[in-house]
């Protein structure tokens, strides 16, 4: 994950303080809502420009008193502070800033109006470090819930309905009818940034396929973990509850 600072895309100072929030129930990705230049593909600089275009619109067109949203994130896979974590943001609509913060994606309704996978990367990203930093929960939605309004656009609109996944997709299976092991362990602690990503989605399709009643959301949680030892003791494994390569084998017999 890459952090550009406020310093670092020559943001404004604020016109006053912020209003602390300790929590929120999650995320909402936004989008620009005008014509992005394709250009910006080629051309990291335009990136910063744009936020600061943005802050200049809500702080001399709105009135505001700083740019509206937690984070930028751009599409060459970069985050861009924008309030951060714990601070109340001002983009979500009339009653519902409170409820969630608020990623802009720098891609509009005209010219590039297709997020790249780096986008989609820094998405998530952000929505983990607003996770880890901000106590936001699991979820991840669009502008226009709740809200009237076209933003995030379609196409980032289909991708959180989809469940906002990972680039890459799901893990091929093996040649055994298997979904091959990811290569990372699926660990929870209390209090630290959770695991997320299609295969953590892809398992907990794999455990649910066994019998267990398990949201499949692709966060690996306390449920999920709970139901990990449960196939872990059933499989005559260490009960840990961290879905190792063994463990991924026990959730998905071979056909």
């Amino acid at each position: 994950m890459v952090m550009i600072s406020r310093k670092d895309w020559n943001a404004r100072s604020p016109r006053g303080s912020y209003t602390t929030i300790r929590s929120t129930k999650g995320v909402k990705i936004h989008y620009t809502g005008g014509a992005v230049n394709p250009a910006i593909l080629d051309d990291h600089d335009r990136c910063l420009r744009l936020m600061r275009d943005i802050q200049n619109h809500h702080m001399d067109g709105n009135g505001w008193m700083d740019f509206a949203y937690s984070l930028g994130a751009c599409p060459h896979g970069d985050l861009l502070m924008g309030r951060g974590p714990k601070r109340l943001v001002a983009a979500n609509g009339g009653g519902l800033n409170a409820g969630h913060y608020a990623i802009i994606a720098l891609i509009g309704s005209k010219g590039l109006t297709q997020p790249t996978d780096a986008l989609l990367h820094a998405i998530l990203d952000g929505v983990e470090y607003l996770r880890e930093e901000g106590g936001a929960g699991r979820e991840v939605k669009g502008h226009r819930d709740g809200y009237n309004t076209s933003c995030p656009g379609e196409p980032l609109y289909a991708w959180i309905r989809r469940g906002a996944p990972r680039p890459g997709g799901e893990p091929p299976a093996t040649s055994t009818g298997r979904p091959a092991w990811p290569g990372r362990l699926f660990i929870y602690r209390l209090g630290r940034p959770r695991v997320t990503g299609a295969d953590v989605r892809q398992w907990q399709t794999g455990a649910k396929a066994l019998g267990y009643a398990l949201q499949v959301d692709g966060w690996y949680g306390e449920e999920s973990r709970t139901v990990c030892r449960h196939i872990q003791r059933r499989a005559g494994l260490d009960d840990d509850g961290i879905v190792g390569r063994d463990t991924w084998a026990a959730t998905f017999p071979e056909k």
